[in-house]
């Protein structure tokens, strides 16, 4: 398994991507980013997207939710904001560049905190994670969606070929479900409930852990 991609190296290839990104991304993404929206909508309440990028996921969120988003990338919040300046998403509250390694909010801030397609490029996902936990009000709910690495046959090889060139694109196609897995185990205050498929073609993987009614161990 290859090393975490550096901060820099995301930022720059999101900085690409923010003029193209709504084209070419929005479409691909659409089952995922429309899964991972439902499943936050069945928590409600107060939402942190992380790594919001141009605001895409705005149309799947309506007003039984408050949303707040955040990403490392100030091209993609300057998106977001241009979008949400339409008038057309009172409930989106607040969009801010942040690292979501360090997030500028209190314990217990939210009642769910939403990832799509991001866990899997951050330079420290456990920290990432652990920091999803720690604003998370108890019994709240991290929703991650992705595409996961195979872990073996042809797809495995073909995803391990194609790692390094992909990371040049702001991409990670190698990246396990397994490194979740114990990222849960370790923190101690956060479990896992929920793993499947995003149909129609099961490219992306939904994944649920909910907050600890007990005080987490940090990771």
């Amino acid at each position: 398994m290859q090393r975490d991609p550096a901060k820099e190296v995301m930022e720059r290839a999101y900085a690409r991507w923010a003029p193209v990104y709504d084209v070419l991304c929005g479409p691909v993404f659409l089952n995922g980013r429309r899964a991972a929206a439902k499943a936050a909508h069945e928590v409600g309440g107060r939402i942190l997207e992380i790594g919001v990028g141009t605001g895409l996921s705005f149309d799947d969120y309506d007003g039984s939710t408050e949303i707040t988003g955040i990403d490392i990338s100030g091209p993609m919040i300057a998106r977001a904001r241009e979008r949400l300046n339409t008038g057309r998403y009172p409930y989106v509250k607040d969009l801010r560049v942040m690292d979501a390694s360090a997030l500028d909010f209190p314990d217990a801030s939210f009642d769910c905190v939403v990832g799509q397609f991001v866990i899997t490029l951050v330079d420290n996902p456990e920290r990432v994670l652990s920091e999803c936990a720690r604003v998370l009000r108890p019994g709240g709910q991290i929703i991650l969606v992705n595409h996961l690495y195979s872990e073996r046959g042809i797809a495995a090889a073909i995803e391990r070929l194609l790692a390094q060139k992909a990371r040049k694109l702001g991409l990670r196609p190698e990246f396990p479900f397994q490194r979740l897995q114990d990222w849960a185990l370790a923190h101690g205050g956060a479990e896992l409930i929920e793993r499947r498929k995003v149909k129609p073609f099961g490219v992306y993987t939904l994944v649920r852990f909910r907050r600890a009614n007990v005080q987490a161990v940090a990771a």
